[in-house]
């Protein structure tokens, strides 16, 4: 079994959670790759280049002082 037909993770954020980075510290260990910090700001999600990680805001979310 191929690891593409797996369906990546989708992580919900707030703007407390900003920068968003992959991996998050919610993840294991054994699965790390390099840190890479993601702009989800501006477009409203952003996928792991590396694990391809969904990282979406949660609806509703305000952010302040980003633009």
């Amino acid at each position: 079994m191929s690891a593409a037909t797996e369906s990546p993770a989708v992580v919900e954020v707030e703007g407390k959670d900003l920068p968003v980075h992959c991996p998050n510290p919610k993840m294991p260990v054994w699965s790390s790759h390099p840190r890479v910090f993601l702009d989800i700001v501006h477009t409203g999600e952003a996928k792991c280049p590396y694990c391809g990680t969904l990282y979406r805001l949660r609806p509703g979310t305000v952010i302040k002082g980003h633009h």
